[in-house]
């Protein structure tokens, strides 16, 4: 080129590369797609699905509130009846032995068929059925626990009564209890010999204590006379002392 200097296009590449965008910006712009996307409502399916609820609520309030209500008397059903006899507050039938009350009506929404239950109802009824068999078992375990414990005392009473009945018919025949050392099996032999003492044994040697000797295990004291015996002494079990 004449009459110049040549202009160096190469010298600056700045030119040449895409303008930089500031990082403020671009987070800025992260930012507001993030809050649109917030911002943004259901989709249309659940925007449909909203839409159709509320319409069976509205719809199974509107029938319910016209349950409440009678049918008009410009009703056409109310003018065929009203011919045939029928007085507004009696029963239907020749007789007026029928219903006075419109039968009763339950709405469902589920698809299970009449008679058959709703399955959030039936559910929740097997839960709480689920609910009071345990409760009940519970309560058969506690019983019979008790009862178990009971039985186990009564027994422990009846051989401690019967020792103490032994030893005391001892004291007043003026002899002496034998009693067997065996070891270091005592408390199984024991254990043995306590399974073999019944109420009955127990009856039978307070007896021969009241009869012979005129002496009461519960009242802790001989008697003078079988008369003072009899009516001072409540009676010869221990439960009716």
């Amino acid at each position: 080129m004449a009459g110049g200097e040549e202009d160096d296009y190469m010298g600056d590449v700045s030119q040449f590369l895409p303008p930089e965008i500031p990082k403020s910006s671009s987070k800025q712009g992260l930012s507001l797609n993030s809050s649109n996307k917030k911002l943004e409502g259901p989709n249309w399916q659940e925007q449909r699905k909203l839409k159709r609820g509320r319409k069976q609520i509205d719809e199974d309030q509107q029938t319910m509130e016209n349950l409440t209500s009678a049918i008009p008397e410009s009703n056409i059903g109310f003018k065929l009846l009203k011919q045939m006899g029928y007085t507004p507050g009696s029963a239907l039938g020749k007789e007026g032995c029928g219903r006075t009350e419109p039968v009763g009506l339950e709405l469902r929404r589920g698809r299970a068929g009449i008679g058959r239950e709703d399955p959030k109802v039936e559910k929740m009824k097997r839960e709480k059925q689920i609910a009071e068999t345990r409760k009940r078992k519970v309560e058969e375990l506690i019983v019979d626990f008790g009862s178990r414990q009971k039985e186990r005392w009564k027994g422990r009473r009846i051989i401690v009564n019967y020792r103490k009945a032994e030893d005391a018919l001892a004291q007043l025949e003026n002899r002496d209890v034998e009693i067997e050392k065996k070891g270091d099996d005592d408390g199984e032999n024991e254990e043995e010999e306590e399974e073999d003492i019944t109420e009955e044994d127990l009856t039978n040697i307070l007896v021969k204590l009241r009869n012979k000797f005129r002496y009461c295990l519960f009242c802790g004291c001989q008697y003078e006379t079988m008369e003072a015996l009899l009516s001072d002494c409540p009676g010869i079990n221990e439960d009716d002392h």
